[in-house]
């Protein structure tokens, strides 16, 4: 899109006509904050990631773009071999850092989320703690 006329003056009605059009076309393209997703996954892994999709789909319905590292790493990674769970684990924390909150789900805390917590915390990010319900309790670390 360019803001000069054919005659190469500067021209910014259509200029300004033209983004407000794309903007109502494409509003899905704002920016969305990264939050990373905090929840059991060992265990009943099924119920578990049944669980973990509705809170990143929470995520997304409050504006934010969700990493949920265990909904993606168990795809190629076998949470059984403890090498390939703590490398899981590391990609995790990694991709923690590029999130401005984690948010933390459920009224149990597993030894895996126990670790991010911790990271969290050590790291100074904002940590949110919500219920089963997505319903926020508190944004304190735990103790």
């Amino acid at each position: 899109m360019n803001i000069r006329n054919r005659e190469g003056y500067m021209d910014r009605t259509p200029y300004e006509a033209m983004k407000a059009i794309e903007k109502q076309a494409r509003p899905h393209f704002d920016y969305h904050p990264m939050v990373y997703i905090c929840s059991p996954y060992a265990g009943n892994i099924e119920e578990n990631v049944f669980h973990a999709r509705r809170y990143s789909r929470f995520a997304v319905e409050k504006g934010y773009l969700p990493v949920t590292p265990h909904l993606l790493y168990p795809q190629f990674l076998d949470d059984g071999i403890q090498s390939e769970r703590d490398l899981g684990m590391f990609f995790g924390i990694v991709l923690m850092s590029k999130c401005t909150e984690v948010w933390v789900f459920g009224e149990h805390i597993s030894a895996g989320m126990r670790i991010e917590i911790d990271r969290a915390k050590h790291k100074g990010y904002k940590v949110r703690f919500f219920n089963n319900e997505c319903i926020l309790i508190n944004t304190q670390p735990l103790p």
